[in-house]
């Protein structure tokens, strides 16, 4: 039988002992041409359960085959160099993405955005080690050049990006883990009916009993390619009911950690007693507004009074807030641009007090193993078995 030519897509009738399976689209990869660099050979076949069982019971019977683990496929292309960490954390988070934002995000990583900038750093921070390696050993000579300006602009581009990076890091935390926006109102303001009204479906229990929601109801939601967790907590009062008392609690915790808060008042004096400092992109909102004339900011989640002015508002404010996101999308990167960010400042501080010396080459080489822990050249055996749990088998 001749081979399938790599590359190309081939229909053929997969056979096993003496019985056909299916028939199959295959495409072979040669190493070096792979996901992972190795020889590979794809299957395409019919998705019916039987089919694929047979496909499988019948591979699982050649010597050498077995089913690959968990993100074996993207490991087995970080060790033969076809992707670095930081590009399989992205690849992890495309596979993961809910809205547009967190796609492009990830695919940004994934396709070696902060790879490319990581390795431009790292060149111009090696470049200045070069320099003032040449200064330390050939002191007792002069050095037709002066190095030093070189060496201060290399740095200082490469501490610019560092820091914008840095400053953008919460953006991007925000744009992968998404917001969350509490909704916070004394007992039978409307704050369940609003969130039923948002979710499209009945979600929340609502009562004309005081006290009905006594633990937090959450609500995902995509605005505008953000992820936005809407929280329905529980009515905030003095009670002497222990569990409403527990729910009351929980509800100033969760507000006071949310990245944005919606109140629903009968009036603006109500906001003071809820034990909560109220930020400038917080929302005050009168509830039961179908039930209220004469102010713009009325809402009302049985009739969708302001619903729609709501989440536009949202939107803006979260949209405001991701605006400038770096590429950093996980705390380990926003770690070791921060080391090495440290160790930058500390090099420009004694190129200033002139304390040339091994040390400050030192602090330039911790710099640059900074930006390699990042893309996982050193020290990465430690976060690889947390990286590939979050894999589907095989991918």
């Amino acid at each position: 039988m001749v081979r399938p030519t790599p590359r190309k897509t081939t229909l053929r009738t997969l056979w096993f002992e003496g019985e056909a399976l299916d028939q199959a689209l295959i495409i072979t990869f040669a190493a070096g041409a792979s996901f992972t660099g190795e020889d590979v050979a794809e299957l395409h076949i019919h998705g019916g359960v039987a089919v694929v069982e047979s496909v499988l019971l019948a591979l699982g019977k050649q010597h050498g085959l077995r089913h690959a683990h968990a993100g074996e496929f993207t490991r087995r292309a970080l060790e033969n160099n076809r992707m670095d960490l930081a590009q399989v954390e992205g690849l992890a988070d495309l596979i993961n993405a809910e809205t547009e934002a967190q796609r492009k995000q990830a695919l940004n990583v994934m396709r070696g955005a902060l790879s490319e900038k990581c390795e431009i750093w790292r060149q111009k921070l090696l470049r200045a080690m070069a320099l003032l390696e040449a200064v330390i050993d050939f002191a007792d000579e002069d050095i037709p050049v002066d190095v030093y300006p070189e060496v201060r602009i290399l740095l200082s581009e490469v501490l610019v990006g560092l820091s914008s990076e840095i400053d953008g890091f919460s953006g991007a935390e925000r744009v992968r883990d998404g917001f969350e926006v509490a909704i916070i109102g004394r007992p039978n303001i409307g704050k369940s009916t609003l969130l039923n009204t948002i979710a499209g479906r009945d979600v929340a229990l609502t009562s004309d009993i005081a006290g009905t929601t006594r633990d937090v109801i959450e609500v995902r939601l995509n605005l505008n390619g953000l992820a936005v967790t809407l929280l329905d907590l529980a009515g905030i009062r003095k009670t002497d009911d222990a569990v409403e008392g527990l729910g009351v609690d929980r509800a100033i915790e969760r507000g006071k950690s949310a990245d944005l808060r919606v109140f629903l008042v009968a009036n603006l004096n109500e906001v003071d007693g809820f034990g909560l400092d109220v930020s400038d992109d917080d929302i005050i909102v009168f509830g039961k507004g179908d039930l209220l004339e004469g102010t713009d900011k009325q809402i009302s989640g049985k009739t969708g009074l302001g619903v729609d002015a709501l989440l536009a508002r949202i939107s803006s404010i979260v949209e405001t807030r991701v605006a400038g996101s770096s590429l950093l999308i996980r705390k380990r990167h926003l770690e070791a641009i921060d080391s090495a960010r440290a160790h930058l400042m500390t090099t420009l501080n004694g190129l200033e007090n002139d304390d040339l010396g091994e040390l400050i080459v030192a602090d330039l080489r911790f710099a640059v193993e900074a930006l390699d822990v990042l893309v996982g050249k050193i020290d990465i055996e430690h976060v690889l078995g947390e990286i590939f749990a979050d894999f589907c088998i095989g991918k």
